[in-house]
């Protein structure tokens, strides 16, 4: 091994590592009521009032802030349906802001579907035809689950239930539904087919993430299918210098959501996490700001992707 190539893998592992205590600190910060672990309850202060830019359940006994599509499915489904201007508005923010580098480097349950594929087994990769059409049930279930029916289907006081929160989330069933259970012995007389049906959901989707790398990120998460449509525009993005690329295809090889990066980098699917810098031999790709470049630099290609699925 050379001299430069050993010294590439330590800065890629080292990056690594800074890239997982990122995620840990963000988990933290989300949920920071350490209280409410030991004593089971749900944290009502004042930063409830705030949401945070990723899917973190409001039932979760140490969440400090408010899940953004479980606050914008309670202010949609209630009674009257109020429309959402600040739910909406801040999610509008994050997304303008940094895009799908939310889920890269800031949800935490992503860091769980990272911490699970590194579990050693072989992995499996979809067929192409497969996947590409997969990857469309994340929007299908941000505009059936979150928008359409609580905004629609309303009982006779004119509220709505919180569709993809009590019957999909599973982000929700582990941080909330679980924990509440199991240490709170006057939840469990409650429990139902529902439940039960979550939790199942809750451990398919997490052993699938064994075997596929982010697979609630790459076909289910509506809150990613949201912040996609930001990605190609948001102040946070990645470039490919395509001058320099030696189209050696590794940066393919480790990405997690299984894109090209050379022609799909900060598109639709991208989730900004990096690990295509990393990987890159030629140093060619970079994250940057491009809304703050004052002059033009080397030769750099964003992605070439317009729609939501790999091509």
């Amino acid at each position: 091994m050379s001299g430069m190539h050993r010294d590439r893998v330590r800065s890629s592992v080292s990056r690594q590592k800074i890239r997982t205590v990122i995620q840990l600190c963000s988990a933290v910060l989300f949920n920071g009521f350490l209280s409410g672990l030991k004593n089971v309850r749900i944290f009502t202060g004042k930063t409830k009032s705030f949401c945070v830019p990723v899917l973190n359940c409001y039932s979760c006994p140490a969440a400090l802030g408010s899940c953004p599509f479980g606050s914008l499915q309670a202010v949609r489904g209630s009674s009257g349906g109020r429309f959402p201007f600040y739910v909406l508005g801040s999610l509008m923010l994050f997304g303008v802001l940094l895009g799908r580098l939310i889920c890269g480097l800031l949800c935490p349950f992503g860091l769980i579907q990272d911490l699970l594929s590194r579990i050693p087994v072989k992995k499996v990769s979809l067929p192409e035809k497969a996947d590409r059409h997969l990857r469309y049930v994340k929007y299908i279930l941000l505009a059936v689950f979150v928008i359409a029916l609580p905004a629609f289907l309303r009982d006779d006081s004119g509220s709505s239930l919180p569709w993809f929160c009590k019957f999909i989330c599973p982000a929700g069933t582990l941080e909330g539904g679980i924990p509440l259970v199991l240490f709170n012995k006057d939840l469990r007389s409650l429990i139902g087919p529902l439940f039960w049906w979550k939790v199942l959901l809750l451990a398919a989707i997490l052993a699938a993430a064994v075997f596929i790398p982010r697979f609630f990120c790459r076909y289910m998460c509506p809150l990613g299918a949201f912040y996609s449509l930001f990605n190609r525009f948001s102040l946070v993005r990645m470039s490919v210098n395509t001058d320099s690329c030696i189209s050696c295809g590794k940066c393919r090889e480790v990405c997690p959501m299984s894109i090209d990066p050379v022609h799909q980098i900060s598109g639709a699917e991208c989730i900004l996490c990096g690990r295509c810098r990393d990987a890159c031999p030629a140093s060619s790709i970079s994250l940057d700001l491009p809304a703050f470049r004052t002059k033009p630099g080397r030769p750099h290609a964003e992605s070439t992707e317009g729609g939501s699925a790999t091509s």
